[in-house]
This record gives structure tokens, sequence and C-alpha cells, in this order.
């Protein structure tokens, strides 16, 4: 068989190295020409490389968390997919006259093969029951690619359940077959212990490593302040659910968040020093017009930054859509490089979850970053009466290099003000 060998490439920008963070396919596997590879990522974005050409995957460099540099092997392929095909006929699926048994539960999809690293386990004793599953007959049904894979892990394929049509096994079947946990042994006699002794060891890779490691470098290089301020906003919130209840239907639904934002705008004339990014290497602190707002967004496998572009120019509403529909895109895993970089001053809420107060890291290189908690009504003593109101705290973090703690406040409290009387924010 002709042997190529695929190196990872440039994924642009100048990176020399990324981080191998999903296999999509396994030795032995048959694989088509731009069917996908291996996910890698760099310090801007997570890349799907795909293969260059058809063949069997032959050898892979590379365990997750690795780091690849550029031109380095990733895997290498027997390309003449022909001939591995040809080397064994197709075996027709065997006809087995099932015995009266209770309906069986409806069939869950087919997990896709190619990204069996995703799959759950099975349960204990699952190996045990896969061996009662195929007379010791019957010949499954599997492709030569897969017989030859089978042989070299020492895996009969007459225990393996398959899940493809009519029973068919696949590499994916294999991994879970091999990976299946084996009860051990345990005397009826002897009493359960109560005590836990389990211990897990979890490698940090992919997008938790770039979270971690950009954490740690805001710590490092920023000594951060930290304000606490509170703010009613009995009447921010009667403003929000009126406009909510007269908007046209084509308007998106107000939360807080674009609230907050239009008070950063208002707020930033008089104090650019916080709309603003700075190097330490060069010394230089770059302040900037527009204002660019990140939004701290938890997805599905980490914290994301996507950015509200030109907060300045927006309305509340077109705020509110920019905002809806940066951070699902964040979620889903869909956000460009350029929707996930450049923010000049970041927005972190908790959402539903809210607390009383919590202290922010600041997105580095930025220089400051603000956080509303959540809104709740309490007794307030007003003109020495005790009344209910709306009330919410903002936490707040500033790097005390730039900024000092009076102009910290300062800031702030121009936030609260126009929290608290919300026409302000529309008087320019």
């Amino acid at each position: 068989m002709g042997r190529f060998v695929f190196r990872l490439p440039d994924v642009g920008e100048g990176t020399a190295e990324a981080e191998i963070v999903a296999w999509h396919v396994a030795i032995g596997q048959v694989v088509e020409e731009d069917q996908p590879l291996v996910d890698v990522m760099t310090d801007k974005a997570t890349v799907e490389i795909t293969s260059p050409k058809a063949g069997v995957v032959a050898a892979l460099h590379g365990a997750l968390g690795d780091m690849a540099s550029v031109g380095a092997a990733l895997v290498e392929l027997d390309t003449d997919v022909e001939e591995a095909s040809a080397a064994e006929p197709a075996v027709a699926p065997p006809v087995v006259e099932p015995a009266p048994a209770p309906a069986p539960a409806e069939r869950t999809p087919r997990p896709d093969p190619v990204r069996m690293h995703s799959r759950t386990p099975p349960p204990q004793d699952f190996a045990k029951e896969l061996a009662q599953l195929k007379p010791s007959g019957d010949r499954p049904l599997a492709s030569p690619a897969v017989r030859r894979q089978a042989r070299e892990m020492g895996i009969d394929l007459r225990s393996v359940r398959g899940s493809g049509p009519a029973g068919r096994v696949d590499y994916a079947d294999l991994i879970a077959y091999r990976t299946a946990p084996t009860a051990p042994a345990t005397p009826a006699s002897a009493a359960p212990r109560l005590d836990k002794t389990g211990v897990t060891e979890v490698r940090i890779i992919g997008l938790r490593r770039k979270i971690a490691e950009k954490m740690q470098a805001a710590k490092r290089h920023i000594p951060h302040i930290t304000y606490v301020e509170e703010v009613d906003g009995t009447d921010l919130e009667a403003l929000r659910q009126h406009l909510n209840t007269t908007k046209r239907a084509d308007q998106p639904k107000l939360t807080l968040l674009p609230f907050f934002i239009r008070a950063l705008v208002k707020a930033m004339p008089d104090f650019p020093q916080m709309n603003a990014r700075y190097d330490d290497e060069a010394e230089i602190l770059t302040q900037y017009e527009g204002v660019h707002v990140g939004i701290a967004t938890q997805g599905p496998n980490g914290l994301l930054v996507p950015v509200v572009r030109h907060a300045e120019a927006l309305d509340l509403y077109a705020c509110a859509a920019e905002i809806a529909r940066v951070t699902e895109a964040a979620r889903k895993g869909t956000a460009s490089r350029d929707e996930l970089q450049g923010s000049t001053i970041t927005l972190t809420s908790l959402g539903p979850l809210g607390g009383v107060v919590h202290t922010p890291v600041i997105n580095w290189p930025e220089v400051a970053i603000v956080g509303p908690n959540r809104l709740v009504e309490r007794p307030v003593v007003q003109n020495g009466q005790v009344v209910v109101r709306k009330m919410m705290n903002i936490s707040s973090s500033f790097d005390h290099r730039i900024i000092d703690g009076w102009d910290a406040a300062s800031f702030i409290q121009k936030i609260k003000g126009l929290l608290e009387h919300p026409a302000a924010l529309f008087i320019d």
C-alpha cells in the first residue's frame, strides 16, 4: 500500500503550534477525502482539519492535550483504499428466528462512528451481556478494516453488539466493548462498603486549558481592585417590563444587560481610561473611542467572551438583538474569531444565579470589568420609612496600575446614577 503522511498545516495568523483537542478517526478506519480527522485549538479558535486523501488510518501521532508543531506528522494513511476494501468479501447478515419476547425499547439513533470519543461508556456487566447476544456459530457483519482492527485488539466480534444496520459492527462498537468496565466478583456474604475510595484524574485540555491559562495570566499580570455598590433598580425594572409589554413583534425582549451597556456607553466620556487595553510589556495604554463590550458567556465547554461591537451606535433593541446573536453563537460553538476578540471592557452576569456579590476577574489585557448581581426585593429605609424596593449589587474589578480606587468608585457611582434614573440613559 502507498503511505501518505498528513502533517499539521498552518492554520493561520502565524500560529506555530496547536493543541490536539479531539480525534475523529481511529487506527484501521477507512476515511474519505475531506472527512474530519482531528480538531486542534490555537490561541484564537478551534479548527477542524479534514483529510486531503482517502485511505485507511495506519497511525495517529499525538494524544489529546498534546501540542503539535506546524509541519509535524498527525496522521499516516494507507492510500490504497480499494485494495483494503477488497481484502475480504462482505458477509450478509445471518437470519435468526427470534424467540418470543416482549417488544424491545425503541432503538436509539446510531451514533456517529467518527466521533467515538464522545460515546457514553456502557454500564457494568455490559461485556457479559454482549457475549450472550449471538450464537457462537454466527458470523457478525463488519468491514474488513474493522475485522482487522478487532484481531489487533484481541476482540472476538461475536461478543460485540453492533450499532449499525443489521447489527453491523463499527469502530465505535469496538472502542465501547474495549472500554466497558467489568464488575469484580463480590462474595454474597460480604457487607457493602460505606466509605468511598475512588479517585478520578481529569486532564485539562482544549478550551478549559485556554480558560485556565488566561485566568492565570490575568491574575499574574493585573493587581486587581474590586469595588461593590448597591443599586435601586425599581424604576429600571418597571421601565424594562413596560417596554417589553409595548414593544413591536419584530423587536427582541429586553433583559437588564442592554440597559447596563447603555450606562457604560453614557459613562465613558468622563472615564476614557476604563474603555482601554494595557500592554504592560510596551507600557502603553490604548484608549478607544468605540465601545466594544465583551459579554462573558458560559457555554457547554467553558467560558467565552463574544463581543458587541460599537455599542455606542446601537439603540436599546439593536443592542439586545446583538447580545442575543453573539452569545448564542458562543454557546453553539459557531462564533467566529472576530466575534471572540477585540473587546475593550467586559460585562459579566451570572444570570438567574446572580448571587449577592462576586469578584470578577478582568479580561486581560482590558483594565475593567463590571458585573451586575441578582435583582431582588429587599426592605430599604427611605425618608425614615421602611419600604420594599428592587435592589441589586454591582460588582466590579479594575487594573490598579491604571485605575485608582477613587476613579473606580466614581465610575460605578456614575453607572449607579444612570440606572437609578433610567430616563437619563436616553438623554444626550
